[in-house]
């Protein structure tokens, strides 16, 4: 962990934030305006300014920088009020009750994209508050329980495949190391790069094989070449909370790597091809979300494809269970799925809950249903 003490960038030594025994876990938040890119030379005026805008806010009354740790996209973390310092971030005193928060320095627009040191550094953070703070092992948004956009669709979609270090596998949150005469995991290798052999590439290929973008004809060998870059661009294009910026993005980045990885190890992946395997039509559930809203109470257009996306709803702690298998894709399930759009990353008019092929197949990838 690199680690920055408050002495070391301005600020004083100890935090005067009231005290707290323990959490639930920690939550992820960003700085929600424009931010560029630095040098690292500069982190420590960057954090040392968002001190002081929270020091000179009246409203807020902030009695310290908000956040108890902040990460630079260095990969160093800053000390903000520490272990044991209740919160002024999450939203209100409930929240700032039950979670830690750690900042990453990182926009909504400029630079939105995490970098692999920053992520790693947020992981340090966590564990640090964790093993020195009795922090519990929830790793949420600011959005979890609160109307924001915090901390941004890239940053959040990492948090929501949850929260690992790329390029390393975790296993149960622990190091995987392998017996010695057991070939290394290629998935440990690091992020597999254009244009370059790696044991890692074979693994990619394998999980695009898996979700639909790469052909299972195509034999997977170490080459990231045209082939390996036409299915990640078309990964990209049907997961834009993985894009590092709009266009073509052949280049896998550190939140699509955690997100197949993710998948690998059972979480999200995608159901076996199998005749129990459901199929949500896509039409249907379009004409459905429609059409229901203005139908009498629990009136159905096709009921069959949207009892598959209400159960994957109530899964994500979006719809009440009572709702979640009359099959009539009503107000309630509008605007669950909304929230569902929210968390993948889309705001306004794409975050309408009608639903859209993008935030559909993800949906699918986490609860076992195909897209058709």
């Amino acid at each position: 962990m690199k680690l920055i003490k408050r002495a070391d960038w301005g600020a004083p030594a100890t935090s005067g934030a009231g005290s707290i025994a323990n959490t639930r876990g920690v939550k992820i938040h960003y700085m929600g305006s424009h931010y560029t890119s630095h040098a690292h030379s500069r982190c420590a005026g960057q954090v040392l300014a968002v001190r002081r805008s929270h020091m000179a806010n009246t409203k807020e009354n902030y009695a310290d920088i908000a956040y108890n740790y902040v990460v630079c996209e260095h990969g160093y973390v800053f000390e903000g009020r520490g272990v044991n310092k209740r919160t002024g971030a999450n939203g209100n005193a409930a929240l700032n009750t039950a979670h830690y928060s750690v900042l990453a320095l990182l926009g909504s627009s400029g630079m939105t994209e995490p970098t692999a040191d920053m992520l790693n550094g947020i992981v340090d953070a966590v564990e640090h508050l964790r093993a020195h703070g009795n922090a519990g092992n929830e790793v949420l948004g600011h959005r979890d329980g609160h109307p924001t956009q915090c901390p941004g669709g890239p940053l959040y979609a990492w948090v929501s495949a949850g929260a690992q270090r790329p390029g390393v596998d975790q296993g149960d949150d622990k190091p995987s190391t392998p017996a010695p005469s057991t070939p290394a995991d290629p998935y440990a290798r690091g992020l597999p790069q254009v244009g370059k052999r790696s044991p890692s590439t074979v693994a990619l290929q394998r999980e695009l094989q898996r979700v639909g973008y790469m052909a299972s004809s195509v034999k997977r060998d170490a080459n990231y070449g045209p082939r390996t870059q036409d299915a990640v661009a078309a990964f990209h294009d049907a997961n834009p909370q993985f894009k590092s910026a709009p266009g073509r993005r052949p280049q896998i980045g550190p939140l699509g790597w955690a997100f197949l990885r993710k998948m690998r190890k059972g979480a999200g992946s995608p159901a076996p091809s199998t005749p129990s395997t459901p199929t949500v039509n896509l039409s249907r559930l379009i004409a459905a979300a429609r059409r229901d809203p203005g139908l009498p109470q629990g009136g159905t257009t096709h009921a069959a494809d949207v009892r598959v996306v209400e159960r994957a709803l109530a899964a994500e702690g979006l719809l009440n269970s009572r709702w979640a298998s009359d099959g009539s894709f009503g107000s309630m399930s509008v605007a669950a799925y909304a929230a569902w759009q929210r968390r993948c990353g889309y705001t306004g008019r794409d975050a309408d809950g009608i639903p859209g092929a993008a935030s559909l197949r993800k949906l699918g990838v986490k609860h076992g249903f195909r897209v058709g």
